[in-house]
């Protein structure tokens, strides 16, 4: 088997509601990238890249400049063993991680549907039936991301993720926090969520303000080290998601004390191949896991709900149904939320295929 073809396409995904977060961040109307990577014996992968703009070093434009660069390293190789390839994809360009995840995920996709499997199947079995999904709120008036929250209760989330920082107002931070966590009441999960965008003395002032109730934090600064600060001053547990995006950074906030949760995003680390080895220090480190991606739609979300399926259960903390916060949909077949969970998709391979009438015309293609 051969590769004889890369296709690329340029889809912008609209959230339901524009999410404002710390520091000016929004998501509104986001390019994803689309890759089809063909086969001389009719198998296609596919894969997905969605960067937020402003928010990484990572952008959609670069997509198809690196594919440009890597494609005579592909073409004409065997797309089976995604770890092997992207090896010698790696030796011709380093880094480029992002860019780089979205053909890994195809690559597993072509494998599994060569192997007559599903992913997860390759990457360690099935461990539960469905996962835990969070539920997001944007940083809006503490009020109204009380009704959102109250909302999503109502449809089976248990788990809350409150943006924070949007109008630079500590103290309405501690009310956004306070609110959530009283409308969804005891037991639920509730974390704070700041996408690095508070100092040291703003998100120690807010996590002291909460210490007293049960609530978790999420990436409140721009590095590890005030992480771990913020951290050690409150002592409310801390979920890493920014400064995770490999095994020394991982390694790192374990170091630090304040990796009792990370975000493990598909694109951060290079798609699903270097994702895995990544779960695989968390269940060594004794962190708990979400396994996501920065943003995107049915084939993103499809990978990491795969990885999610294939990881202990004890050591998965939630997954996130990212195509469920945006239109259009890429494939009406793919797995929705129910009752605050969801199960990966069926089928060999990733078990997503997207509508060539959503996608529209190819933005690149190289053969």
């Amino acid at each position: 088997m051969k590769i004889t073809r890369l296709t690329l396409w340029r889809v912008d995904l609209t959230s339901h509601e524009t999410y404002y977060m710390a520091a000016g961040k929004t998501c509104a109307t986001v390019a994803s990238m689309l890759l089809r990577v063909d086969t001389d014996e009719g198998i296609s992968g596919w894969g997905e890249v969605c960067p937020i703009p402003h928010y990484l070093p990572a952008f959609a434009g670069g997509v198809e400049s690196v594919l440009g660069e890597i494609a005579p390293v592909l073409l004409g190789a065997n797309p089976v063993g995604p770890e092997a390839v992207m090896t010698r994809v790696d030796a011709h360009l380093p880094g480029h991680v992002y860019a780089k995840s979205a053909l890994d995920i195809a690559l597993w996709d072509i494998t599994g549907k060569v192997a007559g499997l599903p992913v997860y199947a390759l990457l360690g079995g099935r461990q539960a039936a469905d996962m835990a999904l969070y539920h997001s709120i944007t940083c809006v008036a503490p009020d109204e991301m009380a009704r959102i929250a109250r909302e999503a209760f109502a449809q089976g989330m248990r788990q809350f993720q409150v943006k924070l920082g949007a109008d630079n107002d500590w103290q309405a931070d501690v009310e956004r926090l306070h609110k959530v966590r009283e409308a969804v009441g005891a037991g639920p999960l509730v974390y704070g969520d700041w996408n690095c965008g508070a100092d040291r003395l703003t998100a120690t002032r807010v996590a002291r303000a909460v210490m007293h109730l049960d609530v978790m934090l999420e990436q409140p600064c721009a590095t590890l080290e005030d992480c771990a600060a913020v951290r050690a001053a409150s002592g409310l547990a801390m979920k890493i998601d920014e400064n995770a995006h490999d095994s020394g950074s991982l390694l790192k906030a374990w170091q630090l004390g304040c990796l009792d949760a990370v975000a493990l995003k598909l694109s951060k680390f290079g798609g699903l191949s270097a994702s895995r080895r990544a779960r695989d220090l968390c269940l060594f480190l004794g962190a708990r896991m979400c396994i996501e991606d920065t943003w995107g739609s049915d084939v993103t979300t499809a990978a990491a709900l795969h990885l999610g399926a294939a990881t202990p259960v004890n050591a998965l903390m939630n997954v996130c149904d990212l195509s469920g916060y945006v239109a259009p949909r890429l494939d009406a077949r793919a797995p929705v939320r129910e009752n605050g969970r969801i199960a990966p998709p069926h089928g060999p391979g990733l078990g997503v295929t997207p509508d060539a009438d959503v996608l529209g015309n190819p933005f690149a293609v190289f053969d």
